[in-house]
């Protein structure tokens, strides 16, 4: 069993061979934030990953590999998925008695 090893900003943490990555790490180069990276675990959009010695969330190479893929991705828009506004936006021209 080896030693682990300090988390560095770059570097993925290696345990019994198997290299993890926290959930900052995860959250910078997906490009989110680690509150956006946390509710979609909770959403079970993405792994949820490992607790770390009660303290931090690790993921895996593959799961970090799924999680960019998620942040990354591209839908495409049916018309049928495209949302109306719920208002109408009204203008207002007042004239000089102040009437509309």
């Amino acid at each position: 069993m080896q030693p682990a090893r300090t988390i560095s900003d770059s570097e993925p943490l290696s345990i019994e061979g198997v290299s993890y990555f926290t959930a900052a790490q995860v959250a910078r180069v997906a490009g989110v934030s680690r509150q956006t990276l946390w509710r979609w675990r909770q959403d079970g959009k993405v792994p949820t990953g490992r607790r770390y010695r009660d303290k931090q969330i690790l993921f895996t190479s593959t799961e970090f590999d799924r999680i960019r893929d998620y942040a990354n991705r591209l839908v495409l828009l049916e018309p049928a998925n495209i949302t109306q506004p719920t208002g109408q936006l009204r203008l207002f021209r007042t004239n000089k008695g102040g009437s509309r």
